[in-house]
């Protein structure tokens, strides 16, 4: 038998001279330390209440619109750049930057207009898309913006009036600098806006008419074709308007599936030739071009208000739903929802996702803004919303994923920031250090105590909140009814379906 002795050195654990303090040894690693855990949960507690401290999401309000904001566009290679149209026929370019109006076209459409695009194309100087000897050559450059309202016309304006301001080489860069004793005058709204523009400077580029109310527009990724939403898809060319003798103005192609008005067309960024439609038959129908035919319908319990296709991943898209939810899909498999959102209480009017592909913004009737992780449905990850904020009409990113954009039927474009408690401006390395830090935390701990609490607490106004209590007893009343139903019924024999197949009636191909 062995038998192994435990031994220890004096000369480790002894003073070295008499009347020293005897030696102690430290265990150097963290992770063995006794208190480690409460240790780094009291700093994850601190980091939740610095998070909720410091979150104040809002950044600023685009005043000068005299009707509510109905659309909204981005544009791709300018990220301080938007354009909204209002009720009353008006389109407005801003700076987000200086919140400032850069144009105005006043009366742009005689009614709302329905839906704004930027197209993704430059159009370069002295590019030739007419005959030769035709004087609307020279006003084909720059960036170009595409309008519909309900008064049945699509028309193409100038996005890029002031190209200097965001170093582009637009229409007036071309004509050479303005005057620096320019006189200035004040417009309607109190926004600066030059003495010498025109009627002729404000008249469209180019028109299409449509022989319905235009609901959508829809630019291709790559190609100078865009399509619109009416009573039926219409696919247009961008060259080719109605102020051309040369050449014809009618549709390139027209395809439909049985809806009276199709409310919302959206072109597939990634696969260019992909684009999905909702009417008001309650039907998600997807076309290719290719085929020049509709390729499958999905009838769906209620009326869809907006749809949005995910930059990373080229089959799934997301559909905002009169019933208060979204709900994401598969192209390739129409028969279930992949996820449903839930937390608002009025119907869902757009929804946008994130550049990265990982978060989701939806706006609503019931007047909130909700971010959301993409595949964690069962609550937003933040709502924004303003006292004088009336409901939500349009709402997108923008391109470098900072901030949200909001518009609503009070008249204004709201900027606020995508995470509500970061500091905007530069940050130091030690400051990017320990926010990386206290995120990394949070994320570690936020199912635990007072942190997940503190995580998920959000103050909504009070009509928001009694609104979410009664819908919650109408769910539970349903629910009850449902299963006195089933049990007394021969519909208990099976199982129940799914809540994201209960949402589809019907598949068609």
């Amino acid at each position: 038998m062995k038998i192994k002795a435990l031994t220890r050195s004096l000369d480790a654990h002894a003073p070295a001279r008499k009347g020293d303090a005897a030696p102690t040894s430290h265990n150097l690693d963290a992770s063995q330390h006794p208190f480690d855990r409460p240790r780094e949960y009291t700093r994850a507690l601190n980091a939740s209440k610095l998070e909720r401290m410091h979150a104040k999401p809002f950044v600023g309000a685009c005043e000068g619109h005299s009707d509510g904001v109905y659309s909204l566009a981005l544009d791709s290679k300018r990220l301080a750049f938007a354009a909204t149209g209002a009720g009353d026929g008006e389109i407005r370019l801003w700076d987000l930057s200086s919140k400032t109006t850069i144009k105005s076209y006043y009366g742009a459409h005689r009614g709302i207009i329905s839906s704004l695009v930027i197209s993704p194309i430059s159009f370069p100087s002295g590019l030739s898309f007419a005959s030769e000897g035709s004087t609307r050559n020279s006003r084909l450059s720059g960036r170009r913006l595409l309008s519909a309202g309900t008064d049945r016309v699509v028309r193409m304006w100038d996005a890029d009036p002031e190209a200097s301001r965001f170093g582009g080489g637009g229409d007036e860069a071309q004509g050479g600098d303005a005057d620096e004793d320019e006189e200035l005058e004040l417009t309607g709204a109190g926004s600066i806006r030059r003495a010498n523009w025109t009627q002729k400077e404000d008249q469209a580029l180019s028109s299409w008419t449509s022989p319905t109310a235009l609901n959508s527009l829809s630019h291709h990724a790559r190609d100078p074709r865009f399509v619109s939403a009416s009573s039926a898809i219409q696919l247009w060319d961008i060259t080719r308007g109605n102020d051309s003798a040369e050449r014809e103005s009618g549709a390139l192609r027209t395809m439909e599936w049985g809806a009276e008005s199709i409310n919302c067309v959206r072109f597939n960024m990634a696969e260019t030739e992909v684009l999905a439609s909702a009417g008001s038959d309650r039907g998600i129908v997807l076309y290719d071009l290719r085929s020049a035919s509709p390729l499958t319908k999905m009838i769906m319990s209620m009326r869809a208000n907006d749809i949005a296709w995910s930059p990373v991943e080229p089959t799934t898209f997301a559909v905002a739903s009169e019933d208060h939810n979204v709900y994401t899909f598969d192209m390739r498999n129409l028969k279930s929802a992949t996820q449903i959102y839930k937390s608002h209480v009025a119907a869902v009017m757009s929804v946008s996702y994130s550049p990265t592909g990982q978060e989701l913004l939806s706006g609503s009737y019931d007047r909130t803004l909700r971010l959301w992780n993409v595949g964690s449905g069962s609550r937003s990850r933040d709502t924004y919303h303003a006292s004088r904020m009336q409901r939500i009409f349009c709402s997108s990113y923008t391109y470098d994923n900072r901030f949200v954009l909001s518009g609503s039927d009070d008249g204004n474009l709201r900027v606020w920031k995508t995470r509500a408690s970061e500091k905007l401006g530069i940050k130091s390395g030690k400051e990017l250090a320990a926010m990386e830090y206290r995120d990394k935390l949070r994320e570690k701990w936020n199912k635990v105590g007072e942190v997940g609490k503190i995580d998920a607490q959000r103050r909504l106004p009070k009509a928001i909140t009694s609104a979410r209590k009664l819908k919650g007893t109408m769910l539970e009343a349903e629910r009850v009814k449902e299963e006195r139903r089933r049990k007394h019924t021969k519909s208990g024999q099976h199982k129940p379906k799914a809540a994201r197949m209960a949402a589809i009636l019907a598949h068609k191909k």
